[in-house]
């Protein structure tokens, strides 16, 4: 596609006594989107191809988005053979010093850019200042953590919090190799040290600063492929997907370092509870009203537009709304 799928406007905050739909850019009444039916015709034309076919058109930026997202549907119903329990595909990252966060001098830019998504100035401040860390080499996954891993390790450890988006928490075979979400940062935690013990590697989640430098990379992009947003490269709102999809499935959308679905698909929680940065404000908003002290979330969501899926946007759990879709990525010490 070359044409934005869903692109609404806010003139008001995207928070406070809106409903989710409303939050969404959506009516009351069911609104049939344009990629429902090219999904619909395009499961048609792939349901019979094999999982080697299905793979490799899943994995090609020849065909379409669509065709990517209905084959790594399909793949998940006959097992998706990238998804590996105890052997996730982590990429190195190197050692580095690493400008994080935003300049204050940046923040009507972004505000003005973003304009029409219902943005609040202190969330963006939230970002600030622009400041040097030095990070020794770790690894991060690929992809972030599927339904069909947590399954896994639900199986084997008895972890009592199932996701909420498992419908009468039934495991969605249909959506094996999609990310996992609406767990919490406890669960996420346990799922690191559980793989782990079971391993005998340093498997954990990644510090905010890894996150961001995983995201960014030297470079410092505004979005995992570049400075500039591109609905075919992420899973955000602006798709009208409103629904996870199979990892890998945007490609063209991944990091410097080669790494998937940082931009959109689900929010990825890091290690650190929110502080601000060296020299910046505490930001008192929503989330710390609700939560008090919180884990920062990374990367927008399916559920979130195109300003969340920047790589220096801080963000975080409120358990208040559906559109909070919070899953995570594994890092790996070395």
């Amino acid at each position: 596609m070359t044409e934005p799928w869903h692109w609404p406007e806010f003139q008001v905050e995207l928070c406070g006594t809106m409903s989710d739909r409303e939050r969404l850019g959506l009516p009351d009444h069911y609104l049939g989107m344009r990629v429902d039916t090219l999904l619909i015709d395009a499961h048609a034309r792939l349901q019979h191809d094999s999982p080697q076919l299905l793979l490799s058109t899943l994995k090609s930026g020849q065909c379409t988005l669509v065709e990517r997202i209905a084959a790594g549907n399909l793949l998940a119903l006959g097992g998706d053979p990238r998804l590996n329990v105890d052997q996730p595909d982590m990429i190195h990252i190197p050692a580095g010093a690493t400008e994080i966060g935003l300049s204050s001098k940046a923040v009507d830019q972004v505000l003005a850019q973003y304009g029409g998504l219902g943005l609040k100035r202190a969330w963006i401040e939230k970002e600030c200042p622009a400041h040097t860390v030095r990070l020794e080499a770790f690894n991060i996954a690929r992809y972030p953590v599927t339904n069909f891993e947590y399954r896994v390790f639900l199986l084997d450890t008895k972890h009592a919090e199932l996701p909420s988006s498992w419908t009468f928490r039934r495991y969605p075979l249909e959506r094996a190799n999609h990310p996992v979400y609406t767990v919490s940062t406890a669960s996420a935690v346990a799922y690191a040290h559980w793989l782990a013990t079971r391993t005998g590697r340093r498997f954990r989640l990644p510090s905010e600063a890894e996150w961001e430098w995983a995201a960014a990379g030297p470079q410092r992009r505004e979005f995992p492929w570049g400075n500039y947003y591109n609905v075919e490269l992420a899973n955000t709102a602006e798709t009208g997907l409103f629904n996870t999809s199979p990892v890998g499935a945007f490609v063209g959308g991944e990091s410097p370092f080669g790494v998937s679905d940082m931009a959109g698909n689900v929010e990825e929680y890091v290690s650190d509870l929110y502080a601000p940065y060296p020299g910046g404000s505490v930001i008192h908003d929503h989330l710390s009203m609700q939560n008090g002290s919180y884990h920062v979330a990374r990367g927008g969501s399916f559920a979130r537009f195109r300003d969340l899926a920047r790589t220096r946007r801080r963000h975080g759990h409120n358990s208040k709304s559906a559109t909070y879709a919070m899953g995570f990525r594994l890092a790996e010490s070395i």
